[in-house]
């Protein structure tokens, strides 16, 4: 036996490298070699030979460290121990007293005094014990651990782990290995300890067991009981909860809510995570005034396609005395055919259906993909190679109809098939930079003829046309020639006795700008100013169209996009006769080293040379000579501020038709307040407002959000929520209030939805009012790196607050965040 000062190096069957703390050298290597010690001076003793002292390699640093430990089968890990005393025999047994340490891979053990059995890698560990595996913590006064399988046991220890932060204390920690652990009479939160008198946590489970499984990441109590401030909330006699975002198979935390429509909702959701890329979830969901809704949901994801289907069933639905359904297929993918000619065919599924027409006021909102009156069953498939692309679809529509507001249902089109060839900067004769296209559109329009008042039809539309760019630093000239000819063949006679008819129209357009530019500087800051004028001239001669049926055509919207479009109409049933010029005017101002557009002002007008004689069947064709002028403007001075505004003005009468402003200022991380007012003369007049801030800021707390990496303190309390206000009706459309509280470890949520759209319910014999609209409250806990009960307020934040960001948002932890 020897005994030596300060450091030493241990060789062993698992160990066959020495490195000293002190000296930074390696001090022996090889198999077999005999223990060394240094006197403290550095000196060797007189009576044994020097060691071989090896020059070590130059260090780099570098900006990623290595998240997996070293080691795995078959590889030999170094052990590495100092301490203020050391003894031992060699590749016997050591023992460190005094600031002891040892170290092994990803693991690192200190204490008062370490004994290691060498030939059994067993570790003894005594006094202020602290264990590092991996990241995750243990501290107590005993410990027996073997290094290699990292089986043993820790006598009243605490814990915390990395992944998500959860701490706790056993009366005993059995490790099986250093993925898996079983703690006694054991508690898990994580609330992080605060250094006052009387300090409990938000939340607490104690349990007569934990088992620990980071592995898997998930933990198993048995015998637990959920506290939350003092106040039992949840025991069973084992349940199983995330240590991580991981997926896994189990009850999900119960939801529950209240409605107007259908009172108290509960619902107790499973999870069944079936593979990598499957899984589905089983939703029952208890309402007080209906009955029981039962909804499932399966997902699956490959590597060419994916797809989800959600369907939902309720026996015998009290509200309406009948049973409900509904069911919602998304799929889309890319397929091999095989064929050397016809690779990669997307294939697109949409299919919607609900058995009645009342389904989509009497459901909540969060099923907004079937709580509309237009359900859209479409399956498509697409195929492209080089400048030549082609689709084939089949759209079919359900419409719910309400007696007291009757839609005429769209065109179903059962098929459309389209081909489309497109040649850029192609060279045609002599002529080069050409850019042509060719499109065409075989479509069988279906419908309710006693609802839409015309025949069905089978339309083929083709369009042609052909440009020639110039384009230079300071300006563009686009001249374009086009040819649009389209024929019918319908299922009845027009007005006119035909059962078919064709167009054919052709149209010249000329598009032409220039860019002006200057340095310039505003507010004592740099900019490059650009002047945009533009010129868009469009020919299209008049045909007659007054006796055609109109299938998918609309008038275009009254904006910057298609002012400068060669059509008016939007589809293919109507080609508006032109002879018009659209004129604009843009000045930007532009950040000169990045481009960012801090400030953006347009202003447009269309003149017109001869009548618009076109029109939608029932409308007048619009005859002013100018038409309304258009302004727009945004600003984006600061990154916390954005404004902008779109104003639609009658010169002739000195009115506004339509405008539009809106204003978003958000400093910093959930901290957003956002406003719009929309007008449309004699149509509508809204105020919309949208907020997420913390109400500590008002009294002047603007600490530091808890956000990722939540420390100590009271926590902050954040008012969110949207109104949405119609000023001639005097009355709030849609309305979103809540409040959420976000402390160290838990997160509370309270959200009152109102909505107009639902609730609706028409006379029945077994109900005769109305609910002219419908309120839900939903409200929530959640307990950070654990669970979350109550009802799903989230989804409704997220899809009604611009810009709302969720509290409870974290990263993935480093191993070497609690490295020491």
């Amino acid at each position: 036996m020897h005994r030596a000062s300060r450091s030493h190096f241990i060789h062993s069957p698992v160990a066959h490298a020495v490195f000293s703390l002190v000296s930074c050298t390696v001090l022996g290597l090889g198999h077999g070699s005999a223990a060394h010690a240094q006197s403290p001076s550095g000196v060797p003793e007189p009576d044994r030979q020097a060691p071989l002292v090896l020059n070590p390699g130059e260090l780099k640093s570098s900006p990623m460290l290595a998240e997996e430990p070293p080691g795995g089968p078959g590889v030999e890990l170094p052990t590495f121990v100092t301490g203020d005393r050391l003894s031992g025999r060699p590749e016997q047994e050591t023992v460190i007293d005094g600031n002891a340490e040892l170290r092994r891979g990803g693991s690192s053990i200190r204490a008062n005094r370490i004994e290691y059995d060498q030939p059994a890698d067993i570790v003894k560990s005594t006094g202020n014990v602290r264990v590092n595996s991996n990241g995750n913590l243990f501290n107590g006064p005993n410990l027996e651990i073997k290094l290699d399988t990292f089986e043993g046991f820790f006598l009243q220890p605490d814990y915390r782990f990395l992944q998500n932060n959860g701490n706790g204390s056993a009366d005993r920690v059995n490790f099986i290995d250093d993925k898996r652990l079983i703690a006694y009479n054991a508690t898990f939160t994580t609330c992080q300890r605060e250094d006052t008198p009387g300090w409990r946590p938000a939340w607490i489970v104690t349990a007569s067991s934990i088992k620990f499984d980071k592995e898997a990441e998930v933990g198993e109590a048995s015998g637990g009981v959920l506290r939350f401030m003092g106040v039992p909330i949840l025991a069973a006699p084992t349940f199983s909860f995330p240590l991580s975002d991981k997926r896994k198979s189990g009850l999900l935390p119960p939801t529950y809510g209240i409605d107007t429509v259908s009172g108290v909702l509960l619902s107790t959701p499973y999870y069944f995570d079936i593979a990598p890329n499957r899984d589905a979830t089983f939703s029952p969901t208890f309402m007080a005034k209906r009955g029981v809704d039962l909804a499932g949901e399966f997902r699956y994801l490959e590597s060419n396609y994916q797809g989800q289907l959600r369907a939902s069933l309720m026996p015998n639905d009290r509200l309406r005395n009948k049973n409900r359904w509904s069911y919602n297929y998304l799929h889309n993918g890319i397929y091999d055919t095989g064929l050397s000619s016809v690779k990669g065919v997307g294939l697109n599924l949409n299919l919607n259906r609900v058995g009645d027409n009342n389904y989509w006021r009497d459901f909540p909102v969060g099923n907004s993909y079937l709580t509309q009156r237009l359900l859209t069953n479409e399956a498509s498939a697409t195929w492209a190679k080089g400048d030549f692309s082609t689709a084939a679809r089949l759209l079919k529509y359900q419409t719910l109809q309400d007696v007291s507001s009757p839609i005429v249902p769209p065109y179903n089109r059962l098929p459309q098939i389209t081909a489309n060839y497109t040649r850029i900067n192609a060279p045609v004769y002599n002529l080069s930079g050409l850019d042509y296209s060719v499109s065409t559109d075989y479509t069988r329009f279906e419908s309710d003829r006693r609802l839409t008042g015309q025949p069905n039809a089978n339309r083929v539309f083709a369009l042609a046309q052909i440009s020639r760019p110039t384009i230079s630093p300071g300006g563009y000239i686009t001249p374009k020639l086009m040819l649009h000819t389209t024929t019918y063949q319908f299922d009845g006679p027009l007005v006119n006795g035909a059962r078919s008819a064709s167009r054919t129209v052709p149209t010249f357009s000329l598009d032409s700008g220039l860019t002006f530019e200057r340095e310039t500087s505003y507010f004592g800051s740099p900019y490059l100013q650009t002047l945009e004028p533009r010129a868009f001239y469009v020919r299209t001669p008049y045909r007659d169209q007054s006796t055609l049926p109109n299938y998918d055509s609309g008038l275009n919207a009254f904006n910057f996009a298609t002012l400068f479009t060669e059509n008016e109409f939007g589809g293919a049933d109507r080609i508006s006769n032109s002879n018009v010029l659209t004129t604009g005017l843009t000045s930007r101002l532009l950040d000169p080293d990045t481009g960012a557009e801090a400030l953006r002002f347009g202003v447009a007008q269309r003149f017109r040379f001869s009548e618009q004689r076109v029109a939608l069947p029932g409308g007048k064709p619009v005859n002013e000579r100018a038409s309304d002028l258009l302004f727009g403007a945004s600003v984006n001075l600061t990154p916390a501020w954005s404004l902008d505004g779109t104003v639609q003005y009658n010169p002739k009468t000195d009115i506004s038709e339509r405008a539009t402003f809106g204003g978003r200022y958000s400093p910093s991380n959930y901290r957003v307040v956002s406003a719009a007012f929309r007008r449309t003369r004699n149509v509508s007049q809204q105020v919309d407002i949208g907020w997420q801030w913390p109400i500590n800021d008002l009294w002047g707390d603007k600490g530091k959000d808890l956000g990722v990496g939540r420390g100590q303190g009271p926590g902050r309390l954040y008012t969110v929520g949207r109104l949405n206000y119609s000023v001639p009706d005097k009355k709030f459309v849609d309305m979103v209030l809540g409040l959420e509280y976000e402390s160290c470890c838990w997160i509370g949520r309270v959200v009152l939805e109102r909505s107009s759209q639902l609730g609706r319910v028409e006379p029945v014999p077994s109900q005769q009012s109305r609910v002219a609209n419908s309120t839900r409250l939903l409200f929530q806990l959640e307990f950070i790196g654990f669970s979350r009960i109550g009802s799903n307020p989230l989804k409704t934040l997220k899809a009604n607050v611009p810009r709302y960001q969720y509290l409870g948002e974290s990263t993935t932890p480093s191993r070497f965040t609690n490295y020491d």
